[in-house]
Parts: structure tokens; sequence; C-alpha cells
């Protein structure tokens, strides 16, 4: 019974920050990847970043220089910091985590990012 729960989402203005919180049950060391991803009103849900358990990182091109993938793992928790923000990225941000064959879901996060 996995569970990933995002927080940390809110209203901001362009240029603020925000840093979302993806909690797991267990270690996060035990899932292949775990990322997060988001979707737009009318859009398709699309990789944000993500973390493979041996470290490696991947940012979307609209969000690198501006967003930071990390991961604690005393925590259980991994982190989405995301500077700079535009309205283009109001979206529900969702974390994700793949273990072997299974991919799970947290409940999503509402972030708006007023002009």
């Amino acid at each position: 019974q996995v569970q990933l729960v995002e927080s940390g989402g809110g209203l901001v203005q362009a240029g603020g920050s925000l840093r979302l919180s993806c909690a797991a049950s267990g270690s996060v060391l035990s899932f292949n990847h775990m990322g997060w991803y988001r979707q737009a009103p009318g859009k398709q849900r699309d990789l944000v970043a993500r973390i493979t358990s041996g470290g490696f990182i991947d940012y979307a091109d609209d969000v690198k220089g501006r967003f930071t993938i990390s991961r604690d793992n005393a925590k259980n928790t991994v982190y989405l910091q995301m500077n700079s923000l535009k309205p283009d990225d109001t979206a529900v941000y969702y974390c994700r985590a793949i273990r072997g064959l299974s991919v799970y879901w947290g409940q999503g996060t509402q972030v708006t990012v007023s002009s």
C-alpha cells in the first residue's frame, strides 16, 4: 500500500518561489524513479523533473535552470524547489514513483502563478 502525499502548493506572483514536497511510504531509494509531473487545464500530464535511485536527474526543457529536484532519504521525501515561477507553470503538480513494474501517483497539489 504505497502512498505519495504532496504538499507545498499555493498561489504566488510571477517571479516567486515554492517548494513542493512528496512524502512517500517507505524508503525513496526503494523506487527506481521518483519525479514530478504537472497538468494544466486542457493539457496532458507532462514530466517536470525526475530522479532515479542511482541519482540520475532529468528536467523538462522549460524548467531547466529554475527548478531543482532533490530527496531526503531520512525523511522519505522528494522535493521540487521552484524558482522564478511563470504563469505558464500554473498546473496541478503530481508526484510519481515507480517500483519495478508498478507506478504510483500522489493526489496532486495546485500551483497557481499570477501575472
